[in-house]
């Protein structure tokens, strides 16, 4: 097919030889099958921050470090120039969140290059060979989500030891490789020591875990896992290997009645998105 305009400097740059097709339109990229050489991989373009459904929220955005002092204060001030910086350090967090995970072994697409505001990175495929699809366009036994979402609480356990937390984790992002679920869809992750939301989008990933496979197992619906992790990590106790109940024991005291709230918020936006990813595939 014809490159994308997108595409054309990665081409000139022998990045990439050529585009076999487009993959999928998502609501922050559109991401490309491309050829390199004899291997087959993955081009990310990021959309403009207009064309995103996904916006920058502060929270996502809280304590990012820029290393440039004028960038930093252009950011701050609002300017065209500031974001504009904005918006390349909202793509360029994916790219550091990717080479963080992979080094630490979670199970993420390995990223190869960063240029013009494009993504290169592996093609994740399934047992044929094909692209692999996500976890929302696959049926599960109760066996299998049972499996998977076992094998998915360890990544976030590994990602969590990295540092790092998704803050946007869901069936949507998540797909099914030829050797079980893979991560994806990264620029928003947050870091978890230095963002005040991370515990609240942590226990709201690992929530959305629980009820996309508790449609196949119901009783992993009265799992606590979520709170059992956060606490370890807190203690500074949570280990890559961890073994882990589901259960958990919250201490009785004042309830923070801020922090339900905006958990309802959360979880009202989060089906809103829901309900308008499904009425895109459909």
């Amino acid at each position: 097919m014809k490159a994308p305009a997108r595409l054309e400097s990665l081409i000139e740059e022998g990045l990439i030889d050529s585009v076999v097709r487009q993959l999928m339109s998502g609501k922050e990229a559109l991401v490309y099958v491309v050829r390199c050489g004899d291997d087959t991989r993955c081009a990310k373009i990021y959309k403009e921050a207009t064309q995103r459904s996904f916006r920058q929220a502060v929270d996502y955005t809280e304590n990012r470090k820029v290393k440039n002092t004028r960038q930093a204060r252009a950011m701050a001030k609002g300017t065209r120039f500031g974001r504009q910086a904005q918006e390349a350090a909202w793509q360029s967090a994916e790219v550091d969140a990717l080479y963080r995970l992979a080094a630490a072994g979670v199970r993420v697409p390995k990223p190869y290059n960063f240029h013009d505001g494009v993504l290169l990175m592996e093609l994740v495929t399934d047992a044929s060979g094909d692209a692999a699809p996500r976890l929302n366009d696959v049926q599960f036994t109760p066996e299998q989500a049972r499996a998977h979402h076992a094998a998915l609480l360890q990544e976030v356990v590994r990602m969590l030891c990295a540092g790092v937390v998704h803050g946007d984790l869901s069936e949507f992002n998540i797909l099914l490789g030829a050797d079980g679920p893979v991560i994806i869809d990264l620029p928003q992750a947050v870091d978890a020591a230095g963002n005040n939301h991370a515990s609240r989008m942590f226990l709201r990933d690992v929530a959305n875990l629980r009820g996309f496979f508790g449609q196949f197992a119901p009783e992993l619906l009265q799992t606590e896992y979520g709170a059992e992790i956060w606490d370890l990590y807190q203690r500074g106790l949570l280990q890559t290997d961890q073994l882990l109940t589901g259960c958990f024991e919250r201490p009785k005291g004042a309830v923070d009645l801020g922090g339900v709230l905006r958990e309802i918020d959360d979880t009202r936006a989060e089906e809103a998105a829901r309900r308008q990813r499904m009425q895109l595939v459909g």
